[in-house]
């Protein structure tokens, strides 16, 4: 499965390269997730907000099972395209998931504590 839509990966990439131009301004913006990523055999949830087309870098919120230490940061795709579990299973797209804002999604996930 393909972690991003043509869609999603074109509001990723148009996401970065609005902050990109206004990074340090205060145009900058927070955005909401747009794709949840998780590892489907192991631990591991990745709400996507930002994708940087030249290197596949992203931003967003992770959570590796510890909701503590659960924290916004930059992500590597193709690390997570490598992960590779049980029987072959790795990091899926969540197909129902909608977006929604970043500050949501911090609050669901330090409510679990």
């Amino acid at each position: 499965m393909k972690l991003f839509t043509k869609a999603q990966k074109d509001k990723l990439v148009s996401n970065f390269n609005y902050n990109k131009e206004h990074a340090g301004t205060e145009k900058e913006k927070s955005f909401s997730a747009v794709v949840k990523l998780f590892n489907s055999v192991g631990v591991g949830t990745w709400w996507i907000s930002e994708l940087d087309p030249n290197t596949n870098i992203a931003f967003g919120y992770a959570n590796l099972n510890d909701p503590m230490n659960a924290e916004l940061g930059y992500v590597d795709i193709a690390e997570l395209e490598r992960i590779k579990g049980w029987g072959g299973l790795g990091v899926e797209r969540d197909k129902f998931f909608s977006p929604v804002p970043m500050q949501k999604v911090i609050d669901q996930v330090k409510s679990s504590l």
